[in-house]
């Protein structure tokens, strides 16, 4: 397992990141605590969350995910020294005007329910889930210097931000001594490249920010389990990869599988390679029902993909990175 750097931090970080969003969605406690363990066995240490997981399914609530963090942590001595915590405030968590929003009244509430949650007593990287206009930037990152200041929080990070706003985060941070960004978590995957690349992309180079994509098997259409001519997929998501169902998709697919093929390696790691083989990418970010899921996931670990494979992949999809990737240091 390789270990990078989050960004400009000193914080070391395994290159693949777990997500937990299916954790008391399509995965039980027990499932969610199988799958946690494997990955920690795996040598990897980076786990990512949000306060609102999962709380969008009729039998579960905003917050169910940290909880079955914190019971699992809490469940072996000495565990949560080796675990990276991620977790992000921004979405509803309780009823009123503040109950949602980046506001500092929100950020802080937030953070001590989470820290409570996560029967921890800090959280190692803590994240806007998303941008809130209506609150100013400088006031959303006083709330969270308190929260570094005051050791509930060791770094930050954002997610879904406008690079513009990432941009005026970083300067506000800068001008006024505030703890600044070290991370940010865009939706990016071979199906979703534009909005990352063309906009995102050579800000993170340049700034020294980590990059930690999710969805990066694109709501699952990347694992192979979908095909050109194949059977419909029973998936909670598979709604969400319909988009991706023509010959666009299918052609990456199968290039995905033919150099696949020359590794011995699947699809999805195929997929994950290509993540893992840019530079501005630190850690994507995956997820897991089963064990099983898990370990083929794992699969990428010291997988990368050559220049003429990455060239081909861009071939297929469309999309050239060419012009970010000399962005000036």
């Amino acid at each position: 397992m390789e270990y990078r750097k989050l960004g400009r931090s000193g914080l070391h970080v395994s290159e693949l990141c777990l997500g937990t969003m299916q954790f008391g969605w399509t995965a039980d406690e027990a499932t969610s605590c199988a799958v946690l363990n494997a990955f920690m066995e795996a040598g990897a240490n980076f786990i990512d969350t949000a306060n609102v997981y999962t709380g969008w399914t009729k039998d579960s609530w905003v917050g169910h995910s940290e909880e079955i963090l914190g019971r699992w942590m809490q469940a072996t001595p000495g565990l949560r020294r080796k675990v990276v915590m991620a977790t992000k405030c921004k979405g509803r968590m309780w009823d009123g005007p503040d109950g949602e929003g980046l506001s500092a009244r929100h950020i802080i509430r937030a953070c001590e329910d989470s820290l409570r949650r996560l029967q921890t007593d800090y959280i190692d990287l803590y994240q806007f889930h998303g941008v809130d206009y209506t609150t100013p930037i400088e006031e959303s990152l006083r709330a969270m210097d308190s929260l570094v200041r005051a050791g509930k929080v060791l770094h930050i990070g954002t997610s879904n931000f406008a690079a513009w706003r990432i941009a005026q985060a970083l300067w506000a941070s800068d001008v006024s001594g505030l703890a600044s960004f070290v991370s940010y978590q865009p939706l990016y995957s071979i199906m979703e490249r534009p909005t990352f690349e063309v906009e995102h992309a050579g800000l993170c180079k340049k700034f020294g920010i980590g990059v930690i994509p999710y969805s990066p098997l694109a709501a699952g259409f990347l694992t192979g389990k979908y095909k050109r001519d194949g059977a419909a997929v029973q998936s909670a998501r598979a709604d969400g990869v319909k988009k991706y169902c023509n010959d666009h998709g299918w052609t990456i697919i199968e290039t995905l599988e033919k150099i696949g093929h020359a590794h011995n390696k699947s699809v999805a790691q195929t997929a994950l390679a290509w993540l893992l083989s840019q530079p501005v990418i630190t850690a994507p970010i995956v997820g897991a029902n089963t064990v099983e899921q898990l370990k083929e996931l794992l699969g990428v670990v010291g997988y990368r993909l050559s220049t003429d494979e990455m060239a081909n992949i861009d071939d297929v999809s469309g999309f050239a990175r060419e012009w970010w990737r000399s962005t000036p240091e």
